[in-house]
């Protein structure tokens, strides 16, 4: 037991020490800085000035009415009325305003306007320009009808609608909207984490096999510690590296402001959504570590360990489409049918179970099928794997996994 654990320590303390484990925390640390604390950021960079539009009217009636409603709609933007066009194109040269809006009142005694600037890449001005237009219109025109300011507030007043659940312990439209936002946060962290720490223990089998080193290892401890003890070391070095994300992500959203929080549905979430998030990671790391440490087996090239285990990131890929589109119709019956399959079960019932309420017997079965599928290829992928680390040259397919298993055997009857 002593050589499993000093595998597994020598397996995370390398693999921790590595440029590309440091580098790789460090940047996404960084981005996850940059996103929780965008609001201070942009204000930083923002030198609060108001962006100035120049406005042509042919009514000083119409040019105040819309003024008024400008107000209202955009409070960074000023409006500054200009006599002439010639002026308003001297002034837009010479960067005392951004562009000029052309307003008239058409035959129809409705206002119209033609906005002109040297760039139409600022699209949020030309926007709040025409919602200002729009709310003009609807104002000249309900005026034209004889309505009255009463009769044109209940006319745009929203409709009194109301979503009810008819079971008891459904979740609330509030409910859902938080589990919406941290589920879609962790499904990307199981789906990048799976494929990356997946590739990483293929890619560390390959190196050692590539490098002789395996002859020597060999000899030493038998290839299904070797394996665990890679699976372990590298699950060790996730967590690591999760724990460090999790606690400066953590950090940063306490001190900054909350609607990024509220806007992935950070608060009030239910702890067992958490705890389902964790088992279902280590669960999912496990079953395509264990994949990807026997695949991993079989090359002795590290340019060939992209190409066999191509099959199981497609699998993760197909995951993690069928999750997102489920965060839409969670209850969709393929979404259900797939949450029992184990390769997919812990992206798809995870999501099931952040966005619904799933009875306890479907979660505990997903759960038995998970592990039962780990156990079995546990003990496949250790047959493979005591094979397919005495296997040399070329090998990039999956016939070679019959040759493992005859290795595997000629080794047992020797003993």
């Amino acid at each position: 037991m002593n050589k499993f654990w000093i595998i597994v320590a020598h397996t995370y303390l390398n693999k921790l020490k590595t440029k590309s484990f440091i580098i790789t925390t460090a940047i996404t640390v960084l981005l996850l800085l940059g996103i929780t604390n965008l609001d201070t950021i942009i204000k930083a960079f923002d030198n609060d000035e108001q962006t100035t539009v120049g406005v042509l009217s042919e009514s000083e009636e119409a040019y105040s009415t819309f003024k008024e409603n400008m107000k209202l709609i955009d409070e960074d933007l000023a409006l500054k009325e200009i006599k002439s066009e010639s002026e308003a194109k001297k002034q837009v040269k010479d960067e005392e305003i951004e562009g000029y809006l052309q307003l008239s009142i058409n035959s129809e005694e409705l206002p119209q306007g033609v906005y002109k600037s040297n760039s139409l890449a600022e699209s949020a001005v030309a926007t709040s320009l025409q919602q200002g237009l729009q709310q003009m219109k609807v104002a000249y025109a309900t005026q034209k009808v004889d309505l009255d300011p009463q009769q044109i507030e209940e006319i745009y007043s929203p409709v009194a609608f109301e979503k009810e659940a008819l079971v008891d312990n459904a979740k609330t439209e509030e409910e859902l909207s938080q589990a919406r936002g941290l589920v879609y946060v962790l499904l990307f962290v199981i789906y990048f984490s799976v494929i990356m720490y997946g590739s990483m223990i293929a890619m560390e089998v390959a190196t050692e096999k590539s490098s002789r080193v395996m002859e020597i290892l060999v000899s030493s401890v038998s290839p299904v510690k070797q394996m665990f003890a890679k699976i372990a070391g590298i699950a060790l070095l996730s967590l690591t590296q999760f724990t460090i994300i999790a606690a400066v992500g953590y950090m940063s959203l306490q001190g900054s402001s909350s609607e990024l929080s509220d806007f992935l549905g950070f608060s009030d979430v239910p702890i067992q959504t958490f705890v389902y998030a964790f088992v279902f990671f280590i669960l999912g790391y496990l079953l395509f570590a264990t994949l990807a440490a026997f695949l991993g087996s079989l090359v002795s090239r590290i340019e060939d360990v992209q190409q066999m285990i191509t099959p199981m990131t497609l699998v993760i890929v197909a995951a993690f489409m069928i999750a997102m589109f489920g965060l839409g119709k969670p209850e969709a019956s393929f979404i259900t049918i797939t949450s029992f399959i184990p390769f997919f079960a812990p992206m798809i019932m995870f999501l099931r179970v952040g966005m619904l309420t799933v009875p306890v017997w479907e979660i505990a079965l997903s759960i038995g099928l998970l592990v039962a599928t780990i156990c079995l290829l546990a003990v496949f992928g250790a047959r493979v794997y005591r094979g397919g680390v005495l296997m040399y040259g070329k090998s990039s397919s999956f016939k070679d996994i019959k040759k493992a298993l005859q290795l595997t055997k000629k080794e047992s009857i020797k003993k």
